[in-house]
């Protein structure tokens, strides 16, 4: 077994007790609090990060762990990229489209990724070099080069308190003038695990959080597609980010050109 193979599995296993977890929280009721940010927190995200870490810190001491929730060991070569659950909201009211994400980050650059929707049961994953999967079936982008009736998500353009840059409702009145169906789900991670599998042509995340684009970074561009911060540039996804557009390739300067008009407007 490669090293790739070793540290996938691993990120398989893991995203499965995360997921049973997140189900039991789900069918039993989930309460939640307010973060600083607007954003609320509930027991599973708190008990799924902390088990990422002790996972973590027992298979691989020398690895770090960031999470949403909270870190360990930054700064090191080897980084875990966590979002315990993301679609907080959602799924803290009673909304089944919220997943766990998992990503190893070398030097920044994710080689591992594995996004778990615990309701349907569908493993989206992905290393290096060997292609993106949903339960065991190769997934691909889809082949659209226009905005024309592409199904987008768009999170945190006009209501996040963090935004990576300020923007109005004019970026999405441009977006249905080019023909996109924008939709809001307040869950980033599945819609762009999405656009690996080719249903979603594109989304875009205007919050600098990592966790929400390490694990979509690889499982994307290993489909086929591309996924850069806001302006189109790489970064690195074991610090804040620039935010981020996954899309299938096509479509994706047609975006970062909307958003820096929209940008330049404010």
């Amino acid at each position: 077994m490669s090293e790739l193979d070793e540290y996938l599995n691993f990120a398989k296993e893991l995203a499965k007790e995360a997921g049973e977890i997140m189900s039991l929280s789900f069918a039993n009721g989930t309460s939640r609090e307010w973060k600083e940010d607007r954003t609320p927190v509930t027991e599973a995200d708190t008990k799924i990060n902390s088990l990422v870490i002790e996972r973590i810190k027992a298979k691989y001491p020398d690895h770090g762990v960031w999470g949403e929730e909270e870190s360990h060991n930054l700064g090191v070569q080897m980084t875990w990229v966590c979002d315990p659950v993301d679609g907080t909201m959602p799924f803290s009211h009673g909304l089944p489209i919220s997943t766990f994400a998992l990503a190893l980050a070398r030097d920044g650059q994710p080689i591992v990724g594995v996004v778990y929707d615990p309701f349907m049961k569908r493993m989206f994953y992905a290393a290096k070099g060997t292609g993106a999967y949903l339960n065991g079936d190769r997934i691909q982008v889809s082949d659209k080069d226009d905005l024309k009736d592409a199904l987008l998500d768009e999170e945190g353009l006009r209501d996040s308190t963090k935004p990576v840059i300020p923007t109005g409702d004019g970026y999405i009145e441009e977006l249905i003038e080019a023909g996109a169906r924008p939709l809001k789900l307040w869950a980033v991670v599945l819609p762009s695990a999405l656009v690996a599998a080719g249903e979603f042509t594109a989304t875009i995340f205007n919050v600098p959080k990592p966790e929400d684009g390490a694990a979509i970074k690889i499982i994307v561009e290993e489909a086929g597609g591309k996924v850069t911060d806001l302006f189109g540039n790489e970064q690195r996804y074991d610090q804040p980010t620039k935010g981020y557009i996954a899309s299938n390739g096509k479509v994706h300067q047609q975006l970062v050109d909307i958003i820096a008009r929209h940008k330049d407007s404010q």
